[in-house]
């Protein structure tokens, strides 16, 4: 998903986690080779929509059939989406549980998608949405699970069959919810939300009243909970007040194999922010946390049941809690060479064995952002250089290596992998969100080129007017970037003349939307201060 998050909080959804013991079964991870061929020819039956016609079309359907919806919405070069199609939509029994409803897939580059993003009120890719055939929300599947993990979430949320804002709702009013009631709101997908249930601020403070309610319900549901609550207060919003209570449950869980399990996804994907908000400065108690985590993402790392990303993103994990009294843009931290070594190792690992195109797209960049961190960036650039050729999204690497230079001062460099990533990326949203990257870039490393700055400016303003879903959700955030760029640019009205023709070409885009929403979006990208 996308958010202005910092790195490794943006890459933890293209790692997913385990299955959940609370829900079912323990359902070890299947290689993508595996799941394909135990699932031979069968296939999930996919709608395409790109407009509301499809989507009613869909709606009908499943009234007709007594079917409710699952909508999944994606794109071809996101790593977590990848994810999905090497460990979930390839499984022989997530094909035969998809008979039971309407699968309708939304590719965020196709005509119309983006409109359907702000109908739907989905911005991160991948999202996934469960509908009752009346077209009530009933829940959000969860984007940090694995595979057996949304297949049991999504038995759960069609077995109960009551929207999640229901459930949510009865909740908070202090009325007795089921365990299964319970379990709904604790997988819910949260960070997928868009603020539809609670405003994200908001959400450390709810999920911790949700987990004081459910104390007595479910033990698992209440503890995961809580962690969901430390967790969110990483990204706004209050953490819920560490007290011994909660730091002995906490490492109660931490110190019991088969209890973290349980919480695989929350503790790989969140330790640092549940360290920081059980032990808030740095100091013995911190460090003593610290290590407690680092011996239950160990544990994972060495679990074979869990998938190749769930793996190294325990190891991500730990590169971040040690890192965690260090200064935050430190480009070589100080960190243990038998960690080190791991990371190397891990990456090398990564490499040789991910050679389904789906999955390798999910965890290559994920290596080297692990490389990166660890401060090993020559590890990382030739980790991404030699994947070039074998990824169907090249572009996405590329952003990575123009990262990489980005953070070390080497300029044109950046610019070069930026620019060439914008050239080869494909799809109008993604060509948008990668031009308003690549102008960024110059923007913040060049602004005396106003040439090479007013060329793609003009670039991205001629691609908008071709694209009829440019004026909405991920396109039209790409687009309002590129405004508030430009406008910083010419703060002091030093570029007065490049902004004086790029309004002028932008006028003209704007007079040709034909809506009324459209144009508003439009004339506000570049206001006449």
């Amino acid at each position: 998903m996308t958010r202005s998050v910092p790195m490794h909080r943006a890459l933890r959804v293209t790692l997913l986690a385990a299955a959940v013991a609370t829900l079912g079964t323990l359902t070890p991870y299947l290689p993508a080779a595996t799941a394909a061929a135990a699932q031979s020819s069968a296939a999930i039956a996919w709608q395409e929509a790109s407009g509301d016609a499809d989507i009613d079309r869909a709606f009908q359907q499943a009234a007709a059939e007594k079917k409710p919806v699952l909508l999944y919405w994606g794109a071809k070069w996101c790593p977590p989406c990848n994810q999905l199609k090497a460990t979930l939509f390839n499984r022989a029994d997530f094909i035969e549980q998809s008979r039971a409803f309407v699968a309708v897939h939304i590719d965020g580059d196709n005509p119309g998608a983006q409109r359907l993003g702000a109908r739907f009120k989905v911005r991160g890719y991948p999202t996934m949405i469960l509908f009752n055939n009346q077209r009530q929300e009933l829940t959000r599947l969860p984007g940090e699970a694995d595979a057996a993990q949304v297949l049991q979430v999504l038995q759960l949320g069609l077995a109960r069959g009551r929207p999640v804002k229901a459930v949510l709702a009865d909740a908070q009013a202090g009325r007795k919810l089921s365990a299964s009631e319970w379990k709904l709101l604790g997988f819910y997908g949260w960070d997928t939300d868009e603020q539809q249930l609670v405003p994200a601020s908001q959400r450390p403070a709810l999920l911790a009243r949700l987990a004081q309610a459910s104390q007595g319900v479910d033990d698992d549901t209440s503890t995961r909970l809580w962690l969901k609550a430390l967790a969110s207060a990483g990204e706004g919003g209050q953490p819920p007040k560490a007290d011994a209570a909660l730091r002995a449950r906490i490492d109660k869980v931490l110190a019991d194999p088969a209890a973290s399990r349980v919480q695989v996804d929350v503790i790989a994907n969140s330790a640092d922010d549940i360290a920081v908000a059980l032990a808030p400065t740095a100091g013995p108690d911190r460090q003593a946390l610290i290590t407690r985590l680092d011996a239950a993402l160990k544990r994972f790392q060495a679990d074979a049941t869990l998938s190749r990303a769930d793996r190294l993103q325990a190891l991500l994990a730990r590169v971040e809690l040690a890192r965690l009294d260090q200064p935050k843009t430190e480009l070589r931290p100080k960190l243990d060479p038998a960690l080190l070594a791991e990371v190397k190792a891990a990456a090398a690992r990564t490499d040789q064995e991910a050679t389904d195109g789906y999955e390798r797209q999910a965890v290559i960049t994920s290596a080297a952002h692990v490389l990166g961190r660890a401060g090993l960036w020559t590890d990382s650039d030739a980790l991404l250089k030699a994947s070039l050729a074998k990824s169907h999204s090249p572009y996405y690497l590329m952003s990575y290596l123009g990262g990489n230079a980005r953070k070390q001062g080497r300029t044109e460099e950046a610019l070069r992998w930026y620019e060439e990533a914008f050239n080869r990326s494909e799809g109008p949203a993604t060509r948008l969100q990668w031009g308003s990257n690549y102008l960024g870039a110059l923007v913040e490393l060049t602004p005396q080129d106003s040439a090479r700055i007013e060329k793609a400016a003009s670039q991205l303003l001629a691609e908008a007017e071709k694209d009829k879903g440019a004026f909405y959700e991920r396109s039209a955030r790409s687009l309002q970037k590129v405004g508030s760029q430009l406008t910083a640019w010419n703060a002091k009205g030093q570029h007065a003349d490049s902004l004086k023709r790029l309004r002028a070409q932008l006028d003209g885009v704007c007079a040709k939307q034909s809506e009324a929403s459209d144009k508003a979006v439009c004339e506000g990208l570049l206001k006449k201060g």
